[in-house]
């Protein structure tokens, strides 16, 4: 790719970042609550999920579709919640979810869970991985914030051979036809809204990635 489809690539994405974070900001908190509840029910009906023993997961905060209903089933249906922890580096280290009250606020706004710190490589033990996104496009490529963050978690699934369930939570209106991609970009198994869940089909030869374990 040249730098000047990188450039492009960039201010392209950047665009529609700051279009997804108005239409996130203009929302209210009942419209957030109500559609964190529709996220958790829908979520639990979709077998990668329902079905794992260990998911890396993580804390929504500010305008983000609600994820903590969420994880708190997850926990009490006895499944093993991982959830971040941001390092100076912007790479992410793991500990277990162990209820509402195991997290406090950390740097960025972020909620981050209390107990023993895991590694980075802790992730390669989830059977799903649930991502933050701001859209994803109808093959499946999801649009971060632009961390970085989630592109090292899924390098270091990659390395290791470790195929997983890939679940981006978003608002029903964040499912788009297309967002710019790269050729790094990894492919999400489903994405879950308030209004359902919208699974992607795989390209011919591609690794297949849904369900736990697989």
């Amino acid at each position: 790719m040249t730098r000047g489809n990188d450039s492009g690539n960039h201010s392209s994405k950047a665009a529609l970042r700051q279009a997804l974070l108005r239409a996130r900001s203009g929302l209210t908190a009942d419209e957030r609550q109500e559609a964190e509840r529709a996220v958790g029910a829908r979520a639990m009906s979709l077998p990668e999920l329902a079905e794992a023993a260990v998911v890396a997961a993580y804390v929504s905060v500010g305008a983000e579709p609600g994820t903590r209903e969420l994880i708190e089933a997850l926990r009490l249906r006895g499944v093993r919640v991982l959830l971040p922890v941001l390092l100076p580096d912007n790479d992410l280290d793991w500990a277990e979810y162990a209820g509402r009250d195991s997290l406090a606020k950390a740097s960025r706004g972020l909620l981050e869970p209390v107990g023993p710190r895991l590694g980075p490589d802790a992730v390669q033990e989830a059977d799903a991985v649930l991502l933050p996104g701001l859209a994803v496009d109808e093959r499946g490529v999801r649009l971060g914030r632009g961390g970085g963050s989630y592109d090292r978690v899924l390098e270091r699934l990659d390395r290791a051979g470790h195929e997983v369930a890939l679940v981006v939570v978003l608002y029903a209106d964040e499912v788009v036809e297309r967002v710019p991609a790269e050729p790094h970009d990894r492919r999400v198994t489903a994405a879950v809204t308030p209004h359902g869940i919208v699974r992607f089909a795989r390209e011919p030869g591609e690794r297949d990635r849904s369900g736990p374990r697989d």
